[in-house]
């Protein structure tokens, strides 16, 4: 017989695991005096333009250790998905994709959306697309005196900038997607396959702007064992490590602070592109306008990870063969949907691809 019986474990070990489990959590309450107020956004910004709630940072490099002035020619804007803050991609200072662009001379800034209100009700994606994105898109174009800058956008963000650049193709030099949905119908899409069925105009007209509450309920949902239960049980290994505990504890605070989403944005998005697969089939109008991917020629660098949950790497890559682009390439992340900015990995590969990804295009 097995030394730790047909279960996997004897009546000795489970003490033992118990005792250790029972240490962790004495060390856990000096631990927690030890950890100070849980922040994100490690590294120093400066506004730069706003319109209403949404404000374009920019990201000051040269307040880094070994920072230096930017060496990149063309500003690079970052474009978040709404549902969740921008500073995944600055959590830490180990953590971050800014850090790592900075370090290698790129010049990097970031749109934020605020924190929609009752006031903001009514906003469409034709704000967020044309009005917020175009506005911070004018202004660095104004500022550097040239005719289009590089994109990176991310999640949903990267769906609002493949909108945006296909509707104003000239303003774009350089667009990278990030673990962007294309296709919201494949087979393996959760999200996509749940939100099918939505009544969204009940929703919406029942609610209002959807609550925050309510769309962290469905991402956790999505793998309910890992998000409710693995996670603070593994919780239990670190509190006894202040360092790790911080880590933590910074994770679950972006995770929660979420925004509540404009609810005829929500509408829109879900119906077009949800419900719709508009850049599938066809179908997304944005403020009166149709959205072609075949109007993007410029160079596209689509990232995608491979143990994505939330964007699976099929409806990242369904965007090969859908632009007008002939420079169109492809980079798989070893990794989640998270993981693609926080863990060590991304940490090595992500800035370093896309900084010679742009190097290499720079004119």
């Amino acid at each position: 017989m097995d030394a730790f019986g047909p279960l996997g474990f004897t009546p000795d070990s489970l003490a033992q695991e118990s005792l250790r489990f029972q240490a962790k959590l004495r060390a856990g309450l000096d631990t927690l005096h030890q950890v100070h107020d849980i922040d994100y956004g490690a590294t120093a910004r400066e506004e730069v333009w706003r319109d209403g709630k949404v404000v374009l940072y920019r990201f000051r490099g040269n307040t880094l250790p070994n920072g230096r002035a930017p060496t990149a020619r063309v500003p690079l804007l970052i474009v978040y998905a709404l549902v969740n803050r921008p500073y995944m991609v600055d959590l830490q200072d180990d953590k971050s994709i800014v850090r790592g662009l900075l370090e290698r001379g790129e010049d990097v800034y970031v749109l934020d959306w605020g924190y929609p209100d009752r006031s903001d009700r009514y906003l469409e994606l034709d704000d967020y697309i044309q009005r917020y994105i175009g506005g911070a898109v004018d202004h660095l174009r104004g500022e550097y005196r040239m005719d289009g800058i590089n994109v990176l956008g991310i999640c949903q963000g990267g769906a609002f900038s493949l909108c945006y650049t296909a509707l104003n193709p000239h303003k774009v030099r350089n667009l990278i997607t990030m673990v962007t949905p294309v296709d919201f119908h494949t087979s393996d899409n959760m999200l996509g396959n749940w939100t099918r069925g939505l009544d969204v105009d009940l929703f919406v007209d029942t609610l209002g702007n959807v609550p925050a509450d309510v769309m962290n309920w469905c991402y956790l949902t999505l793998k309910p064992w890992r998000l409710f239960v693995q996670k603070y049980v593994g919780m239990v290994d670190v509190l006894d490590d202040p360092k790790a505990l911080e880590d933590f504890l910074r994770m679950e605070k972006w995770i929660f602070d979420s925004p509540d989403q404009a609810g005829e944005a929500f509408r829109q998005f879900v119906k077009q592109f949800y419900q719709g697969n508009g850049f599938i089939k066809g179908g997304i109008d944005i403020g009166g306008r149709a959205v072609d991917l075949r109007s993007i020629e410029v160079p596209i660098l689509n990232i995608y990870a491979e143990q994505d949950h939330l964007v699976p790497p099929a409806s990242s890559k369904a965007l090969a063969g859908l632009t007008g682009s002939d420079d169109y390439s492809e980079l798989s992340f070893r990794g989640g949907h998270i993981g693609i900015y926080v863990s060590s990995r991304a940490q090595r590969e992500v800035p370093q691809a896309i900084h010679d990804w742009l190097g290499q295009r720079a004119r």
